[in-house]
């Protein structure tokens, strides 16, 4: 190998050694597959809904997995995925979301309380969406006028949520110089600098 292949080697090792020493691991492998999956179960649930039953009906069941599990690992799972380290008192969330309008926010190195927030919602919304799509497909409840349109609006409401989850993503990503939707892929974020919230 050429001395100077080497050198460029060794400077790359070195520069990826350097930002890994920046960085804190936050998301578990867990956390941040349940993400995904969910995101692919709703996406899949949501354009198959007019045109296979079969595959909606598993999208559905799936993502209903996937929240009990995530339930399940809030509990018990690791710092930054438990209920304790991202559920908020509401004084707490509301004096978040008033520093959000006046540009002053914290950087949290976990989730933030409009994040912990959102999270808490995004959960509740798609199990109330589950469970009423799994109750039209029950003898005691097909055909039930309040049933489907309990598991339309739940449906179109995660929608409206997902939407609004992706533009706090970005708000937070810009205003802390920091990708949020890289972090969930690699499970890492920037280590706390003075004034960030752990």
């Amino acid at each position: 190998m050429p001395k100077l292949a080497r050198t460029d080697r060794a400077a790359a090792i070195l520069h990826d050694a350097r930002v890994v020493s920046t960085m804190a691991r936050v998301w578990d492998p867990l956390v941040r597959a349940f993400h995904w999956s969910l995101v692919l179960s709703f996406a899949v649930a949501w354009f198959s809904s007019h045109r296979s039953a079969d595959i909606h009906q598993w999208a559905g069941f799936a993502a209903g997995g996937l929240i009990l599990m995530r339930l399940l690992w809030g509990v018990m799972g690791t710092r930054y995925a438990r209920f304790s380290q991202f559920v908020r008192h509401p004084v707490t969330i509301l004096r978040y979301l008033g520093a959000i309008l006046k540009g002053t926010e914290a950087r949290y190195i976990g989730h933030n309380p409009a994040g912990g927030i959102m999270v808490v919602t995004l959960m509740v919304g798609m199990l109330t969406t589950a469970t009423t799509g799994y109750m039209m497909t029950t003898d005691a409840y097909y055909g039930v006028d309040w049933v489907e349109t309990a598991h339309s609006l739940a449906a179109h409401g995660m929608l409206a949520l997902v939407l609004l989850h992706l533009a706090g993503v970005v708000l937070a990503s810009v205003r802390h110089e920091e990708n949020l939707v890289v972090a969930m892929v690699s499970g890492r974020k920037r280590k706390a600098r003075p004034g960030d919230i752990d």
